[in-house]
């Protein structure tokens, strides 16, 4: 799997070294720095832009690449066990998906479950996360109405994004039990069928007659006032 980006390439040298398989670069390197990558003791390529260009696929890869180890995603059975979890039910935009898995990290979110895609690509969200998918817990789940009925029968209250829900900032959550906060499509948000499904449904108070946030930053107001 390959990532890019100065930020995200720093990070896993820094914390995630032994992921490392090959690294690429196109820039010169001060001898401290560049004994930084030596020390991983994998082999260091030196390609051409156009080669750089073909590895990242046209992305802005700043001089930094990585060949890392395929992202090994965490069962379902075992996010059960978490006391929050965050639910992302068809969302597409690699953008969007990184960032709430940063902010999922950062807040304080036990894990996370990508849910409705069909072809979902690893890599772009590690560096959409600036890393932070390599230390969050993240499952893959076909369909999320089957997952809430299953996290409803081990005691989770499901709790959905949704522009008519109760104002987030009124919710008093009770710490003993674990919630599943679900968010929905960027276009569409959840489906009417999965609405339904839902113990709660929350909504964040909007000011000066503007009634939209973008998904992300959406996610990461009601984590943090959630957690």
């Amino acid at each position: 799997m390959i990532v890019y980006s100065k930020q995200v390439v720093f990070y896993i040298l820094e914390h995630h070294p032994k992921i490392i398989k090959q690294i690429f670069l196109t820039k010169d390197l001060d001898k401290k720095l560049f004994k930084k990558f030596m020390d991983i003791g994998v082999k260091i390529i030196r390609p051409d832009n156009k080669k750089a260009q073909a590895l990242a696929k046209g992305g802005n890869h700043q001089g930094f690449l990585l060949e890392i180890d395929e992202f090994e995603f965490t069962s379902l059975s075992s996010i059960k066990q978490d006391d929050f979890i965050i639910i992302l039910d068809g969302l597409s935009d690699v953008g969007n998906i990184g960032a709430i898995v940063r902010s999922a990290y950062a807040l304080g979110a036990n894990s996370l479950v990508i849910s409705g895609l069909k072809n979902f690509n690893p890599s772009g969200v590690v560096r959409t996360s600036s890393g932070a998918m390599l230390d969050l817990p993240i499952a893959l789940c076909e369909n999320s109405y089957d997952l809430a009925n299953e996290l409803k029968q081990v005691g989770f209250k499901l709790i959905g994004a949704d522009m008519n829900g109760y104002d987030i900032t009124t919710i008093q959550r009770d710490k003993e039990q674990p919630i599943a906060l679900f968010l929905g499509n960027e276009s569409t948000g959840l489906s009417n069928k999965l609405k339904k499904k839902l113990d709660l449904k929350v909504s964040i108070d909007m000011k000066n007659n503007f009634d939209s946030l973008n998904v992300s930053v959406a996610a990461g107001i009601l984590i943090h006032q959630l957690r």
